[in-house]
């Protein structure tokens, strides 16, 4: 039976410890005990050399023998040498590895900490210590103090600390102040911290579960959520309906909260469909913007003068138009603002070529741009013309966290032209509209079927259903791209059929859901490469309806990291291992290291000394501290939503009917239209079926479309006095 105990030592190796949810297996020595010890208990942070006391049991593991299970575990700085040294070498610190921690005990013996924190200028008396290492010593130390602080605070309240260095960075030495004061500010003002963390916090520094400040800090979360899956607003029953079932508070209370919110101005309230619905400020606030500025270029010349006919026969020679085509580049030639949208093989790129030849004729300014950066490397490739990121075009200053081009300072162009818009969503749309000057001429070019961003709205479709914008969709598939497997299933997919070409680039494979996983792996690892002749990892791209399950993105992930990544030593991050080597994908904006949510890279180094790593993104190396790993995932597996504007030499999709709620037509298109040379889907054969069959869509709830047909009913001007602008659009922090 075990037997409550406690139990003190220095930590000399950890085993595991999981930085989500603080599990922690560790070895620790322990005066006059000749073998060390295994501890198993939670702890938000920990570091080899640090002291342990632990007050818990002793249990004995029938595969791991005695072992000390803790239910309370505080850590200390240690006192001794040895445990100094092991302590500062540990990789806590940055500027200090094992080397530099063994000449700084030599030099400073006991006094060493002492002299790091309240005399650093003498630490350049330890060979190899400059003074910018001292420096980062120095700050290094000190930033672990207060987070030990930090951590300490948090852990008394029941919260994981695993984010406690950017509460920290955000708030310095106020931190405790502010979180007691208003621990929802963190959900707000901290990434990473949800509203969940911090209303745990709140319930444990004694702020009411049926309290004003927490269903109004509710509230404002359940509407957040909303624009993960992709609306801009929200009907207010289902809102009132989710933030009851999330906060158990009465509705009479929630019903006040949002009355308050609404005052403060917080959030908006207007119809969508006949549905009363709740917004933030910010995104109605881009939505409105929008529709101004889409008017605003509407209603000016583009003053460019051309023979419409005369262009299009001249960019003809040695090209045949098929009549839909001359349609297409008609339009753009002869609308200020016009949209081209279509499905693979139907000529998109042929026009966008003709209409830059017919542009650089008359020695127009034409800029042309993507939302991602493979999609911007695409552009030019087929166009031979300069093209870049929508974030570079708009060059992202991170002392103001917004765009350098905007309504103050306009882009300098005749002609702007947008690829992959359907992925554009309602933030970036507005952030680019409001930078083109009014004599511009915007051309949008993209394919609607296909998923809408993976940002909230759904600003292409909203654009063509609003009837306001020359739209011109091609319809027909061209010869070359008649002899694709891939194209021609896509269109079948496209049009809610089986597909039913198979060979060549195109191949469907029927497993069970528990062979699946092996087939997949053999498949990528030998198969497909040797067949080939690729890189596995570089060249073939898994793509998932859904994270989740045995054939989900996270479990493909684990598997194939062991099946590729031939590395042995790994760190392990946000539930996650890494190695030199790994595939990983960018998971948000950051706009400082100009690496954008859905980019995929490639680790090229660890240093654990530094805490830092290298990844490699589309030949450009950008540096990551160990913090910053919760911005990235491992990507040899993804979701078919992240890999939107992509496009990968061999594409393998898992189709079952584990992902039953994700299964529809324009996911498995999007899909399929992310390979370029091998499409190959591994099905049962009725998940691909209702798939394909099915006739469900996504549907996004946005105001879009409404304020558009709103500006082109009313005038610019009275639209200009009908639309809500908002005090400040800041509420939404990207921009």
């Amino acid at each position: 039976m075990a037997m409550s105990d406690s139990i003190a030592g220095l930590i000399e190796r950890i085993t595991y410890h999981n930085e989500e949810n603080g599990f922690l297996v560790c070895k620790i020595s322990v005066p006059r005990k000749k073998d060390l010890i295994t501890v198993i208990g939670n702890t938000p942070r920990i570091s080899v050399g640090e002291s342990l006391y632990a007050k818990g049991s002793w249990i004995n593991h029938r595969e791991h023998g005695l072992q000390f299970q803790a239910e309370f575990i505080k850590l200390v700085i240690p006192s001794s040498l040895e445990g100094i040294e092991k302590y500062l070498g540990s990789g806590l610190i940055k500027g200090i590895g094992p080397v530099y921690a063994k000449k700084l005990v030599d030099h400073f013996k006991q006094d060493v900490l002492n002299i790091i924190e309240e005399v650093p200028e003498k630490l350049v008396e330890v060979a190899g210590i400059g003074a910018l290492r001292a420096k980062q010593i120095t700050s290094g130390f000190r930033e672990q103090k207060a987070v030990r602080e930090i951590m300490i605070f948090l852990q008394s309240h029941g919260v994981s600390t695993s984010r406690a260095t950017r509460i920290y960075k955000t708030y310095g030495e106020k931190a405790i102040e502010r979180v007691s004061n208003n621990p929802y500010d963190l959900a707000r003002d901290i990434r990473g911290i949800g509203f969940i963390s911090a209303d745990k916090i709140a319930q444990n520094i004694g702020i009411g579960t049926d309290s004003l400040i927490r269903a109004r800090a509710g509230i404002n979360h359940a509407l957040m959520e909303t624009l993960n899956d992709g609306h801009t607003g929200f009907p207010i029953d289902d809102l009132l309906i989710k933030a009851e079932k999330l906060l158990e508070i009465k509705l009479e209370i929630l019903q006040e909260a949002l009355s308050a919110e609404v005052k403060s101005e917080f959030i908006i309230l207007d119809e969508i469909s006949g549905r009363q619905c709740a917004f933030l400020a910010g995104y109605y606030g881009y939505e409105t913007q929008i529709a101004l500025n889409l008017h605003r270029l509407l209603e000016n010349e583009d003053g460019i003068k051309i023979d419409v006919k005369k262009a299009i026969e001249w960019s003809e020679s040695g090209i045949k138009f098929a009549e839909n085509q001359k349609q297409a580049i008609r339009l753009v030639l002869r609308s200020k603002v016009s949209i081209v949208t279509g499905g693979p093989g139907t000529g998109k790129t042929t026009i966008i070529n003709s209409i830059l030849k017919i542009l650089k004729a008359k020695k127009l300014n034409v800029k042309l741009c993507a939302p991602t950066g493979r999609a911007a490397k695409r552009m030019k490739e087929s166009t031979n013309h300069d093209a870049t990121t929508v974030h570079r075009l708009l060059e992202f200053e991170p002392g103001i966290y917004g765009f350098k081009h905007n309504e103050k300072n306009q882009l300098k162009c005749d002609v702007l032209i947008l690829d992959e818009a359907s992925m554009v969503d309602t933030q970036l749309m507005y952030g680019l509209l409001k930078a083109i000057p009014d004599n511009t001429k915007l051309v949008i070019v993209g394919d609607v079927d296909q998923l809408p961003s993976v940002g909230a709205g759904q600003v292409m479709r909203d654009f063509i259903e609003s009837c306001t914008i020359p739209t011109v969709r091609l319809t027909e598939i061209f010869r070359q791209a008649k002899d694709s497997n891939i194209i021609k299933n896509a269109h079948l997919i496209n049009s809610h059929q089986i597909p039913r070409y198979e060979g060549g680039d195109f191949h469907i494979i029927e497993s069970s859901i528990e062979g699946a996983q092996g087939l997949i792996v053999d498949l990528v690892k030998q198969k497909i490469p040797e067949s080939l002749s690729i890189d596995p990892i570089k060249d073939i791209q898994i793509l998932c309806p859904m994270q989740r399950g045995g054939v989900g993105a996270r479990a493909l992930n684990v598997e194939l990291q062991k099946a590729l990544n031939g590395s042995t030593e790994y760190i392990t991050k946000y539930g996650q291992n890494y190695a030199t080597g790994d595939k990983v994908m960018q998971i948000e904006n950051d706009y400082d290291k100009e690496v954008y949510n859905g980019d995929i890279g490639y680790i090229r180094k660890i240093d654990v000394n530094e805490q830092l790593a290298e990844i490699e993104f589309d030949g450009e190396i950008k540096e990551y501290e160990f913090a910053d790993f919760d911005k990235i995932t491992l990507a040899y597996a993804t979701t078919i939503h992240k890999s939107q504007g992509s496009e990968y030499p061999v594409v393998l999709i898992p189709i079952f009917m584990q992902s039953y709620l994700m299964l529809q037509k324009n996911l498995i298109y999007t899909g399929v239209t992310r390979g370029k040379g091998l499409v190959v889907l591994v099905v049962e054969k009725k998940a691909l079926a209702i798939g394909v069959t099915s006739r469900k869509s996504i549907l996004r709830y946005t105001k879009l479309k409404d304020q558009v047909q709103m500006g082109r009913l009313i005038g610019k001007e009275a639209c200009a006095k009908t639309f809500y602008k908002p005090k400040s659009v800041a509420v939404a922090t990207d921009l």
